[in-house]
């Protein structure tokens, strides 16, 4: 025993060598530097010197070891065709720190302190999750921002590993069996973590520089008789704070939601002038966070009413596009089989048409067919002819003749096919193809009496 012990110290002396002269470790326990690059430096930092905005692409160019710019077209493509972009950029914004920080923006979010860069981080998740719901639709949109967000994320890695070098087994053991570095005691009085934003040096200026959060005290530790006891300083006179726009903002909204909806509601539909409206009150929602971040200041409110602005935005892109903004009352009352049209079309209101004095003829099929956004639709069919029935209904409710007494059952997603036979000992009064869809409302078939 006693001789293998130098044996093993001029072996561990072997290894700190060998590394050190390496990859340039200093002095110290083996195992306190990874080899190759430093640890900070393989993980995902926002890079505060190579920004532009908020230095996620460039934090990702150097994380990878690529042209940023690479990354800053790509998130522009995607934040374009579906809003990806500015998900992505706005999370990634709020969840990854500086190099020189530990701290991210939605913890200082979450403690109350705001400032301009967490609230346009916000503004970016939120713009992106709302252009993404309204393109749920288009397909063609998605596959591409899909196979691009794939192309990058493997270039990216490609790039990583391309540059790795390769793991020393003798290092990693190493590097497991040193004992933890030693770190100095806090400082007393050191500025606060919840009000004072702290630098990589310990230096700060005094001022938080976020727009609002926790007032009051600062607790300083001092030496005292008891042991972690706090002693509560007077804190420095607050600076004067920024004037408040929240209310302005939401003004500007109604206005411009206002605006847009009227220049629109003559000659689009509802949907579409209902989208447009939105899209302008949350334009001003999005330029009001913006601004705040240099001349005011604006409350939570405004974020809430930007989400719900938002969430409003995707729920109108479902509506039906053949909903029109006036509520109308139709009747369409043919004469003769040759007068019934193919299609007959109602935008929002209610629709009825009048079938009951066809004569379809025996032997002979006639087709023909309504459509309407929102209200209700009702066919009545002569009382000898036979009809093949299709009707759709986005949301509501399908009623046929043999229904009576039937209570209304309002239901997503109605779709019915099925043969209506006249009335027993009737004559033969040929045959009707109809097919009715109602986009929100009501389809509903009767047969005439007489």
């Amino acid at each position: 025993m006693t001789d293998q012990q130098p044996a093993e110290t001029e072996t561990e002396a072997a290894i700190r060598g060998a590394l050190r002269d390496a990859y340039g470790a200093p002095e110290g326990p083996a195992g306190a530097h990874d080899p190759g690059l430093p640890a900070e430096e393989r993980k995902f930092r926002r890079d505060r010197r190579h920004r532009r905005l908020g230095g996620v692409c460039a934090g990702l160019g150097r994380h990878c070891d690529m042209d940023p710019v690479i990354f800053r077209i790509g998130v522009a493509v995607l934040a374009i065709t579906s809003g990806l972009g500015l998900v992505f950029y706005g999370f990634a914004w709020l969840c990854v720190p500086y190099e020189d920080e530990e701290e991210n923006e939605a913890r200082r979010l979450l403690s109350g302190r705001v400032d301009g860069q967490a609230l346009t981080a916000v503004l970016f998740a939120l713009v992106g999750c709302g252009v993404f719901l309204t393109l749920l639709n288009n397909g063609g949109a998605l596959t591409f921002a899909a196979v691009l967000a794939l192309l990058l994320a493997g270039a990216g890695y490609w790039s990583q590993q391309r540059g790795a070098p390769d793991s020393d087994p003798v290092a990693a053991q190493a590097a497991a069996d040193a004992p933890p570095e030693a770190k100095a005691p806090p400082v007393a009085g050191s500025p606060s973590w919840w009000r004072d934003p702290l630098v990589k040096d310990g230096t700060h200026d005094g001022l938080s520089g976020y727009f609002w959060g926790p007032e009051g005290l600062d607790i300083a530790y001092q030496p005292t008789g008891h042991r972690g006891v706090p002693r509560a300083k007077a804190a420095a006179a607050p600076p004067p704070q920024p004037r408040r726009i929240g209310g302005w903002v939401f003004l500007l909204a109604l206005v411009a939601g206002g605006l847009g909806t009227g220049l629109t509601w003559e000659s689009q539909p509802l949907g579409t002038t209902l989208q447009t409206g939105l899209a302008c009150a949350l334009a001003v929602f999005g330029l009001g966070i913006a601004i705040s971040a240099f001349l005011g200041r604006t409350g939570a409110g405004s974020i809430v009413l930007a989400v719900l602005t938002a969430g409003l935005l995707a729920a109108t892109a479902a509506l039906p596009k053949n909903i029109t903004t006036h509520y109308t009352h139709t009747d369409w009352i043919p004469a003769t089989a040759a007068d019934v049209r193919s299609q007959y079309e109602l935008g929002l209101g209610t629709g009825t048409l009048d079938l009951s004095k066809i004569d379809v003829g025996k032997g002979r099929t006639l087709k023909t067919g309504a459509e309407a956004g929102a209200g209700g639709l009702r066919v009545i069919v002569p009382k000898d002819a036979t009809v093949r029935l299709h009707a759709e209904v986005g949301v509501g409710d399908i009623v046929l003749p043999d229904d009576k007494g039937k209570d209304l059952d309002i239901a997503p997603g109605r779709e019915k096919k099925v043969t209506l036979k006249p009335p027993s000992g009737g004559k033969d009064g040929g045959t009707i193809d109809l097919r009715l869809e109602v986009g929100v409302g009501q389809a509903k078939v009767t047969r005439a009496t007489s």
